[in-house]
């Protein structure tokens, strides 16, 4: 009986977190699905505290991101970096394309696929609206390279840092498995995207239509810029030496705001209102009704449908990267990552790493096939619809079949060879 309640509960909550009733947050589904768990008697109230606790290291890393985004918007970054693409690109759409796709690129590897969606999608938009260039293909590089580039880093993608807490391995390993199909997977989605929006990319434009666009505080710019560049060493020190990235995050927000104190433009409560309850609340949702088919036993079936033993076979690794792929897409990435390692963690025995970066790989470059595949597409898709622009789900899935599938397929045999 438990098993039928808990797969409908489960279920129920997955549909609720895709279709959202009556525009009812993803935090309240999630946190609904939990206590629906505990009331049924699945998920035993004295596991959720050490459930949520074994989390702090997500919960540290996304607060810290939170802020330190917050105070590089504040300080006029992301403007600044698209005027200095606009300037380079010298009036060619197509080098102004290439230059988005670059900054995405960098703001992902180090603030995080959501940090793109989020702030560059608008600066974006600004700017392509200003030069009276087509928005459509900008928008687009804003949201794909956004996922398509956050596998760089463990802190480029939330799903990164869900994986990595629970299995604790070396950033050198990270990049040896993962660093080469990311990079070839970036230009593949540079190369498609030029080509198909060829047409719409002929165009010119002139730059004394940004004469006007200039940066409000050039001491706070300067001072947050040399600021972003120390947070993003200390990630990779941090990675290297096993420092917990939420200690990381944290310190760099604080030193963000310092800057922004000493600046003068020191905002706490805009700060804090940065935190988004809604996404603790969905996160920690999730932790809690996986945590409750685990105790069903359902994420250990799931790994025996799914897996061949614990081994890094080339079909081992192909399931595992098309199945969290497809299972971002079905159901978002969040909650597939936490069913995915819940399963390699009921594996008989340790998994080979291959499985556990084909996981990473997976649920970061898979959502690029639906608009629900990941947060910074739906954030995207929110922003776009503010502006009033309208992205059909065929639309983006004939844009995403076409990147995805030879990019999951670049990935499967990366991971073979190095396996």
């Amino acid at each position: 009986m438990q098993l039928l309640l808990g797969g409908t509960i489960f279920g129920a909550t997955l549909l609720g977190v895709m279709v959202r009733p009556r525009n009812i947050s993803e935090a309240w589904v999630a946190l609904l699905g939990a206590v629906a768990m505990l009331l049924v008697g699945i998920l035993p109230l004295k596991a959720i505290l050490p459930t949520l606790a074994r989390e702090w290291n997500v919960y540290g890393f996304f607060a810290g991101l939170m802020l330190i985004a917050f105070f590089a918007e504040q300080a006029g970054v992301f403007q600044a970096l698209a005027l200095q693409a606009a300037r380079w690109a010298n009036g060619s759409a197509q080098r102004l394309y290439l230059a988005v796709f670059l900054v995405g690129t960098l703001i992902t590897a180090v603030l995080s696929n959501d940090a793109t969606a989020l702030i560059l999608t608008p600066v974006v938009w600004t700017l392509a609206s200003r030069l009276r260039l087509p928005a459509l293909p900008f928008m687009f590089a804003c949201t794909f390279i956004a996922d398509t580039a956050s596998a760089l880093l463990p802190v480029s993608n939330p799903i990164n840092i869900l994986v990595l807490t629970r299995f604790n391995r070396e950033l050198l390993e990270y990049w040896a498995y993962l660093l080469v199909p990311s990079l070839v997977c970036i230009g593949w989605n540079i190369g498609l995207f030029a080509w198909l929006f060829r047409r719409d990319l002929q165009g010119s434009y002139d730059l004394a239509l940004l004469d006007d666009l200039t940066i409000a505080n050039p001491r706070l710019y300067r001072t947050t810029l040399v600021g972003l560049g120390s947070i993003a060493v200390a990630y990779v020190a941090g990675s290297l030496w096993h420092v917990p990235l939420a200690f990381v995050a944290l310190a760099g927000a604080a030193l963000l705001a310092a800057i922004s104190w000493w600046n003068g433009t020191f905002k706490p409560k805009q700060a804090l209102h940065e935190l988004s309850p809604a996404l603790f609340g969905f996160i920690s949702g999730m932790f809690l009704v996986v945590r409750a088919i685990e105790q069903l036993g359902w994420t250990e079936r799931f790994g025996a449908s799914l897996l061949q033993g614990s081994g890094a076979s080339l079909g081992n690794i192909a399931r595992v990267i098309f199945g969290s792929a497809l299972g971002s897409n079905m159901i978002n990435n969040v909650p597939m990552t936490l069913v995915m390692t819940s399963t390699l963690e009921h594996l008989p025995s340790t998994p080979e790493p291959a499985l556990i970066y084909a996981t990473i790989f997976g649920a970061d470059l898979g959502p690029n096939l639906t608009i629900v595949g990941s947060l910074a597409t739906m954030l995207w898709l929110v922003i776009l619809r503010r502006k009033g622009l309208e992205i059909s789900a065929k639309q983006y899935f004939k844009l995403g079949l076409l990147f995805v599938l030879p990019s999951l397929l670049i990935g499967t045999f990366w991971m073979w060879l190095m396996a």
